[in-house]
């Protein structure tokens, strides 16, 4: 049995190693804030959601399979719930009993999976009622096939037969085989039979005549034959015990990947309650073939900042078909790297099928992405910082792939800024011409003007508002690059201009533009 609810044609694999470039692009985007929401202190849903998030479908009609299963989730979250709690009783249940498999007897191995087995088909049944109860409400792809499935592989003639069977593998009546001599009197070819049917005759089976056989019996205390007994039955309890386990571990298999598959939904029910109950709105987004360039939204705004901060987030929209280029400058402190981190959020929620945190979001799914960010000076460092900088660069040249994306977050301004803004310009140029998405955030003027006269139809330029006396309205418009970043509104902002002196416990405060000294 298979779930296919993440996938439509393959399972998901919770396990395993993540993409290249994985852990940095967790750190600069802040992903362990949505993981840990999605998981409410759970573990094993933080390990799903973090697998799933960072291996990104790739195709349109996947993330829309994806979400016609989480509108279903959304609209049916009680069982939805529910089955997921059935699926982690099932684990539970083989926890108590996995010891049993490491046993070398077979009699004891048949008789552990027995056990387990019959605890799953009560399991089993829950899964099927709620199948029949539940299949109407249900109307995506992934859903109709799982309950179909389920309705059609647990019907009740196999609860029936594996009922029965259960009850033969008890051997109450003892150990039916048959075994033939080889070499030395050595016994093969052992294999195990079915006792004949019981006459329910009483009167029959008292006094018909019994076929003949052969009896020995084994002294209490004789050891070395009990040991021997139990060899000889478990040649022909082999089989059987190997194809009880098999079952078991088949039924268990089965529950896992539902738990694992379910977790996805369940972190993203997780996810959507949180958002709702902090005011926030989120959209399910359109994914726009690889080959195309689109990204148009309403109101997108940073899902990880409005988790950790509960306000009110200032949202941003764009509209942008056939550009590959966009360059961020504008205010200091004014929503850039905001602004950027929600462009990444949103392609890596987009591309795992969830919802995104915005009014209306629609992009061009890309192969993978990548994040170029500036990091602070690290004394064991060998050499510099912008030396440092370019070996990073190196590196997601050496992974980067046609139709990805890559975010830049002041990359290259460890040097001056006429060579750095010429690295810049290079880099971006090869990214463009490989068919590399690139979202840049920068304070070089020669490298954003540049290109700014340059590129008149790829590009779109982008400006962190600022109004009139300083303030920061946080959101970001098209527009030119100006010469300035306004750091002097940090400056003002930071220390008054009254040139006052002001004390505090004792301590004399000289403030910015002060001439005078204070004993």
């Amino acid at each position: 049995m298979k779930a296919y609810l993440m996938y439509s044609n393959r399972d998901f694999q919770p396990g395993g190693d993540l993409p290249w470039g994985a852990d940095t692009l967790i750190a600069d985007l802040e992903l362990k804030t949505l993981f840990a929401t999605m998981a409410q202190g759970d573990a094993f849903l933080y390990d799903v959601a973090r697998k799933a998030v960072m291996t990104s479908l790739c195709e349109p009609q996947q993330i829309r399979y994806r979400q016609d299963v989480l509108r279903d989730c959304v609209k049916n979250a009680s069982a939805v719930r529910s089955l997921y709690g059935i699926a982690v009783e099932a684990i539970e249940i083989e926890k108590k009993s996995y010891f049993g498999f490491f046993n070398r007897y077979p009699a004891a191995i048949l008789t552990t999976a027995r056990s387990l087995m019959q605890s799953f088909i009560a399991v089993l049944m829950k899964v099927r009622t709620m199948a029949d109860q539940a299949s109407g409400r249900f109307h995506s792809e992934g859903f109709t096939r799982f309950f179909a499935m389920i309705q059609q592989e647990l019907a009740d003639d196999y609860f029936h037969t594996l009922d029965e069977h259960l009850k033969e593998l008890r051997f109450r009546s003892g150990t039916l085989m048959s075994a033939a001599l080889g070499k030395g009197n050595k016994g093969l070819a052992y294999v195990l039979r079915k006792p004949a049917q019981r006459d329910r005759n009483i009167l029959k089976r008292l006094f018909d005549r019994k076929p003949a056989s052969m009896t020995f019996h084994i002294a209490e205390r004789d050891e070395a034959g009990a040991r021997a007994l139990s060899e000889l039955e478990g040649h022909g309890l082999s089989l059987a015990a190997d194809a009880v386990s098999q079952s078991a571990a088949h039924v268990l298999s089965f529950f896992r990947m539902l738990r694992a598959e379910l977790g996805f939904y369940i972190g993203c029910l997780n996810l959507g309650n949180t958002l709702n109950a902090r005011g926030h709105s989120f959209c399910y987004p359109e994914p726009v073939p690889a080959n195309e360039r689109h990204h148009v939204f309403e109101g997108l705004f940073d899902v990880c900042l409005a988790l950790r901060l509960g306000g009110e987030i200032v949202p941003n929209d764009l509209a942008a078909t056939d550009a590959g280029l966009f360059i961020v400058t504008g205010a200091n402190e004014g929503g850039k790297s905001t602004f950027l981190r929600s462009i990444g959020l949103a392609q890596m929620m987009m591309q795992a099928g969830m919802m995104v945190g915005a009014t209306s979001f629609e992009a061009n799914v890309c192969a993978s992405q990548f994040t170029h960010y500036k990091r602070e000076e690290d004394a064991s460092m060998t050499s510099g910082k912008f030396d440092e900088e370019l070996v990073r660069m190196n590196e997601i040249a050496e992974h980067v792939a046609p139709n990805s994306i890559v975010l830049f977050n002041e990359s290259f301004a460890a040097t001056n800024e006429r060579e750095g803004s010429e690295v810049a310009r290079q880099i971006v140029l090869a990214l463009l011409e490989k068919r590399v998405k690139v979202f840049f955030v920068t304070h070089m003027y020669q490298f954003s003007h540049g290109l700014h006269e340059t590129m008149k139809t790829d590009a779109v330029f982008l400006r962190a508002e600022r109004q009139e006396g300083g303030a920061r309205t946080f959101r970001v418009s098209q527009g030119e690059p100006l010469e300035t970043s306004y750091g002097e509104d940090l400056y003002a902002q930071i220390f008054k201009e009254d040139r006052t002196v002001s004390k505090d416990h004792g301590h004399t405060l000289f403030e910015a533009g002060s001439t005078s000294s204070a004993v």
